[in-house]
Protein backbone atom coordinates (compact mmCIF):
# COMPACT_ATOMS: atom_id res chain seq x y z
CA UNK A 1 0.00 0.00 0.00
CA UNK A 2 1.20 3.51 -0.78
CA UNK A 3 0.70 6.12 1.91
CA UNK A 4 0.17 9.85 1.40
CA UNK A 5 1.62 12.11 4.09
CA UNK A 6 -1.01 14.33 5.71
CA UNK A 7 -0.17 18.01 6.12
CA UNK A 8 -1.01 20.85 8.50
CA UNK A 9 -4.75 21.46 8.43
CA UNK A 10 -5.70 17.77 8.25
CA UNK A 11 -7.68 17.05 11.46
CA UNK A 12 -6.17 13.55 11.79
CA UNK A 13 -2.87 15.20 12.81
CA UNK A 14 -4.54 16.72 15.89
CA UNK A 15 -5.93 13.44 17.25
CA UNK A 16 -4.18 11.38 19.91
CA UNK A 17 -3.13 7.96 18.60
CA UNK A 18 -4.31 4.80 20.37
CA UNK A 19 -2.08 2.10 21.83
CA UNK A 20 -1.47 -1.04 19.83
CA UNK A 21 -2.66 -4.04 21.83
CA UNK A 22 -1.76 -6.80 19.37
CA UNK A 23 1.28 -6.71 17.09
CA UNK A 24 0.03 -8.80 14.20
CA UNK A 25 0.68 -9.07 10.46
CA UNK A 26 -1.46 -5.99 9.81
CA UNK A 27 0.72 -3.83 12.07
CA UNK A 28 3.93 -5.24 10.58
CA UNK A 29 2.65 -4.55 7.05
CA UNK A 30 1.58 -1.02 8.00
CA UNK A 31 5.06 -0.23 9.35
CA UNK A 32 6.71 -1.81 6.31
CA UNK A 33 4.52 0.28 3.99
CA UNK A 34 5.30 3.50 5.89
CA UNK A 35 9.05 3.26 5.23
CA UNK A 36 8.89 4.03 1.46
CA UNK A 37 6.65 7.04 2.19
CA UNK A 38 9.25 8.33 4.66
CA UNK A 39 12.08 7.84 2.18
CA UNK A 40 10.15 9.36 -0.72
CA UNK A 41 9.55 12.49 1.36
CA UNK A 42 13.26 12.51 2.31
CA UNK A 43 12.45 12.27 6.00
CA UNK A 44 14.18 10.40 8.79
CA UNK A 45 11.02 9.66 10.78
CA UNK A 46 7.32 9.16 10.12
CA UNK A 47 4.53 8.59 12.65
CA UNK A 48 1.41 6.60 11.79
CA UNK A 49 -0.92 9.62 12.27
CA UNK A 50 1.03 11.40 9.51
CA UNK A 51 -0.39 8.83 7.08
CA UNK A 52 -3.86 8.91 8.60
CA UNK A 53 -3.53 5.93 10.97
CA UNK A 54 -4.34 6.63 14.63
CA UNK A 55 -1.97 4.03 16.09
CA UNK A 56 0.99 4.58 18.46
CA UNK A 57 3.72 3.62 16.05
CA UNK A 58 6.48 5.35 14.11
CA UNK A 59 9.26 4.37 11.72
CA UNK A 60 12.64 6.02 11.45
CA UNK A 61 16.05 5.73 9.82
CA UNK A 62 19.06 7.82 10.80
CA UNK A 63 21.40 5.90 8.52
CA UNK A 64 21.32 2.46 10.13
CA UNK A 65 18.33 1.06 8.24
CA UNK A 66 14.63 1.40 8.99
CA UNK A 67 13.44 0.81 12.54
CA UNK A 68 9.95 0.69 14.05
CA UNK A 69 8.83 1.64 17.54
CA UNK A 70 5.42 0.60 18.84
CA UNK A 71 3.77 2.25 21.85
CA UNK A 72 6.87 4.36 22.51
CA UNK A 73 7.19 6.37 25.70
CA UNK A 74 9.90 8.68 27.00
CA UNK A 75 10.58 7.81 30.62
CA UNK A 76 13.42 10.25 31.25
CA UNK A 77 15.03 13.29 29.63
CA UNK A 78 17.90 15.63 30.35
CA UNK A 79 19.66 18.70 29.00
CA UNK A 80 18.61 21.20 26.41
CA UNK A 81 19.42 21.46 22.70
CA UNK A 82 18.27 23.98 20.11
CA UNK A 83 18.06 22.66 16.54
CA UNK A 84 16.51 23.78 13.25
CA UNK A 85 13.65 21.30 12.96
CA UNK A 86 11.30 20.62 10.08
CA UNK A 87 8.38 18.24 9.62
CA UNK A 88 7.04 16.16 6.74
CA UNK A 89 3.55 17.36 7.70
CA UNK A 90 4.64 21.00 7.48
CA UNK A 91 6.80 20.76 4.33
CA UNK A 92 8.96 23.66 3.29
CA UNK A 93 9.23 25.16 6.76
CA UNK A 94 11.62 24.76 9.68
CA UNK A 95 12.06 26.41 13.05
CA UNK A 96 14.65 26.44 15.80
CA UNK A 97 13.08 24.35 18.54
CA UNK A 98 14.55 23.71 21.99
CA UNK A 99 14.05 20.18 23.28
CA UNK A 100 15.80 17.95 25.80
CA UNK A 101 19.19 16.81 24.50
CA UNK A 102 18.96 13.26 25.87
CA UNK A 103 15.99 10.93 26.32
CA UNK A 104 15.38 7.40 27.51
CA UNK A 105 12.67 5.82 25.38
CA UNK A 106 10.93 2.50 25.88
CA UNK A 107 8.54 0.67 23.58
CA UNK A 108 8.26 -2.49 21.50
CA UNK A 109 9.65 -3.65 18.18
CA UNK A 110 7.72 -5.44 15.42
CA UNK A 111 8.32 -8.81 17.10
CA UNK A 112 6.80 -7.54 20.34
CA UNK A 113 10.14 -7.39 22.16
CA UNK A 114 10.64 -4.66 24.75
CA UNK A 115 12.99 -1.92 23.56
CA UNK A 116 14.91 0.53 25.75
CA UNK A 117 16.99 3.20 24.01
CA UNK A 118 19.18 5.91 25.48
CA UNK A 119 19.36 8.59 22.78
CA UNK A 120 20.93 12.00 22.46
CA UNK A 121 20.94 14.91 20.03
CA UNK A 122 19.43 13.98 16.64
CA UNK A 123 17.98 10.61 17.64
CA UNK A 124 16.57 12.06 20.87
CA UNK A 125 15.01 14.90 18.87
CA UNK A 126 13.56 12.48 16.33
CA UNK A 127 11.95 10.42 19.12
CA UNK A 128 10.44 13.54 20.72
CA UNK A 129 9.21 14.84 17.36
CA UNK A 130 7.50 11.56 16.42
CA UNK A 131 6.02 11.17 19.91
CA UNK A 132 4.51 14.64 19.49
CA UNK A 133 2.69 13.33 16.40
CA UNK A 134 1.30 10.44 18.45
CA UNK A 135 -0.12 13.02 20.88
CA UNK A 136 -1.61 15.25 18.16
CA UNK A 137 1.08 17.91 18.61
CA UNK A 138 2.68 19.62 15.62
CA UNK A 139 5.93 21.53 15.23
CA UNK A 140 4.12 24.88 15.13
CA UNK A 141 2.74 24.17 18.62
CA UNK A 142 6.28 24.66 20.00
CA UNK A 143 6.42 28.25 18.73
CA UNK A 144 5.46 31.32 20.73
CA UNK A 145 2.31 33.18 19.73
CA UNK A 146 3.97 35.65 17.32
CA UNK A 147 6.15 32.98 15.72
CA UNK A 148 3.15 30.72 15.26
CA UNK A 149 1.08 33.48 13.68
CA UNK A 150 3.91 34.24 11.23
CA UNK A 151 4.42 30.53 10.53
CA UNK A 152 0.75 29.94 9.75
CA UNK A 153 0.73 32.96 7.45
CA UNK A 154 3.82 31.61 5.66
CA UNK A 155 2.18 28.16 5.50
CA UNK A 156 -0.79 29.64 3.65
CA UNK A 157 1.62 31.30 1.19
CA UNK A 158 3.48 28.01 0.62
CA UNK A 159 0.21 26.17 0.06
CA UNK A 160 -0.95 28.71 -2.52
CA UNK A 161 2.39 28.31 -4.34
CA UNK A 162 2.08 24.52 -4.12
CA UNK A 163 -1.42 24.74 -5.55
CA UNK A 164 0.13 26.63 -8.47
CA UNK A 165 2.54 23.73 -9.11
CA UNK A 166 5.54 24.64 -6.97
CA UNK A 167 6.40 22.32 -4.13
CA UNK A 168 9.12 22.12 -1.53
CA UNK A 169 10.11 19.17 0.60
CA UNK A 170 10.76 19.45 4.28
CA UNK A 171 11.22 17.34 7.33
CA UNK A 172 13.40 16.60 10.28
CA UNK A 173 16.69 16.62 8.46
CA UNK A 174 20.30 15.88 9.16
CA UNK A 175 22.51 18.91 9.88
Amino acid sequence: MSYQIRVLGDPVLRQEAVSIENIDGRIVQMATDMVPAMYQAEGIGLAAPQVGIQKRLFVYDIGEGPQTLINPEIIDSDGEWAFEEGCLSVPGMSFEIVRPKQVHLVGRDLEGNEISIEADELLARLFQHELDHLEGVLLVDHLDRDQRKAALSRWREIQSLRDDGEAGAGGLSLP
